[in-house]
């Protein structure tokens, strides 16, 4: 304890009521802005162990860092992507390899209309591994907010580059060649003529990455195997059994993306090539049945971060919608229709200040806790449970789990202040399935127990 590095910067204070949390999280401690930071603090469940030890000083540092390296790994990891889909044109293969001339004859359609989409999902398959990797530098202190941040970064960089970059270009060179030698005037135009031509490949996309990928979420394939290989190798005990058993949770940074760039593509081709709606509306039934199937049945909650994925994901609506409209206006001006450009500009305009409308009027619910709310809860609580003992329920919640030792969830009740504990056990059956403690060595939404960390 003697040693500096033992001490971490950060610290985990509880309160009486939620009202005293509320208005010590939501409010400056000091008038000197660096000392006592509070926020609210994450569950038990979620808190993220290893990066409380880092200096709030630091934070903006890592942060700085990560920016730079994914402006880098989103702009050099459009020449791979490109590589593929100048050799997934057969004019391609058959330029780069000519003696494959023959051989690809016979299955030429094949080629062309399945190669592309494979070969993008090939290369995204480790990418939001990645980015995980990438927030955990960061320094959050959540697991819930490593993946908002990823599922945020996993979304700019399908953008980018699976949208756009599949939809402006058909080889590197060639769009290369195209924007060295067009004006930015001529660039909405460049992209309008581009928007139709790439439906087939985005139906084979949505066929290879979505429809696809609802079928192996429902056979779990990869569980099923590293199941057998732990239970043939590592599995000793019926503990060990139970943790290789573990199905684990459902992976919001790397699921809801994709779900939102099914979104995007279904309105950029709703007006544009209407035979790629079906395949998106396959796509969305499918996911509804397998995925509430799976998180009902299958996956355990790790976490609750109250809603805090909502804003997020509102954003990259917005977003969508934007960007639609805005392709639609350089498609239509490909049209002979640039009369209408004008009054079309009124969409994103609109639809940026609803954007606006709803941030300034929705957001502040899902970062702060109003104090009538937590005075009323806390009014409810002395009167439905009055012997409730928080204190106690709260003195090793927030443990790190290489002091945490009691596996069962449970809750203190006292009679009287002077009274014995009793130790009244839950309804849960296991802990695997709804743990008291997070599982990461190393939110924002108030959760109960109502605790701030302070930096």
């Amino acid at each position: 304890m003697k040693d500096p590095k033992s001490i971490m910067p950060a610290a985990f204070v509880s309160f009486r009521s939620r009202w005293g949390a509320a208005v010590c999280a939501q409010t400056q401690q000091t008038s000197n802005p660096t000392l006592w930071l509070t926020e609210w603090a994450p569950e038990p469940r979620d808190v993220y162990w290893s990066n409380l030890s880092i200096p709030f000083v630091s934070l903006t540092v890592r942060r700085l860092i990560i920016g730079v390296a994914f402006f880098f790994l989103n702009f050099f990891y459009v020449i791979p992507i490109a590589f593929v889909q100048t050799l997934a044109n057969l004019e391609g293969i058959e330029k780069a390899l000519p003696f494959l001339k023959p051989l690809i004859a016979p299955i030429k359609s094949f080629i062309q209309g399945f190669l592309p989409g494979l070969a993008l999902k090939i290369f995204l398959i480790v990418l939001p591994t990645i980015l995980m990797y990438m927030s955990q530098f960061e320094g959050l202190i959540s697991q819930s907010s490593l993946e908002r941040r990823t599922a945020s970064k996993y979304f700019i960089f399908l953008f980018f580059n699976v949208f756009l970059g599949s939809i402006v270009t058909g080889s590197a060179l060639e769009q290369l060649d195209t924007y060295l030698h067009a004006s930015a005037n001529d660039i909405p135009r460049i992209i309008g003529v581009a928007i139709p031509m790439k439906a087939t490949f985005f139906i084979t996309y949505v066929m290879v990455d979505g429809w696809a990928g609802v079928s192996l979420e429902i056979l779990r394939i990869r569980a099923f195997v590293l199941y057998h290989l732990k239970n043939f190798f590592l599995v000793k005990t019926e503990k060990d059994r139970e943790e290789a058993m573990d199905p684990g949770s459902i992976c919001f940074y790397w699921s809801e993306p994709r779900i939102q760039l099914y979104f995007l593509l279904g309105l950029v081709y709703a007006a544009v090539t209407p035979l790629l709606l079906p395949f998106i509306l396959v796509f969305f039934a499918l996911g509804y049945v397998v995925y509430r199937h799976q998180i009902i049945n299958v996956y355990h909650q790790r976490y609750e971060s109250g809603a805090q994925f909502w804003p997020n994901v509102h954003l990259r609506i917005i977003v969508a919608l934007i960007a639609s409209q805005l392709l639609l206006l350089g498609l239509l001006s490909t049209k002979g229709l640039e009369e209408a450009t004008p009054v079309l500009l009124v969409l994103p305009i609109l639809t940026f200040w609803f954007h606006k409308y709803c941030t300034h009027r929705y957001k502040p619910a899902f970062v702060r806790n109003p104090l009538q709310e937590a005075m009323r809860k806390d009014t409810l609580e002395h009167a439905r449970e009055p012997n409730f003992d928080l204190k106690s329920y709260l003195a090793d919640s927030y443990l790190h789990p290489v002091f945490k030792s009691d596996d069962v969830d449970k809750f203190y009740v006292a009679e009287d202040p002077g009274a014995e504990e009793v130790i009244v056990a839950t309804k849960r059956q296991s802990r695997r399935t709804t743990p008291v403690q997070s599982k990461y060595d190393g939110s924002d939404r108030l959760s109960v127990p109502d605790s701030i960390p302070e930096r």
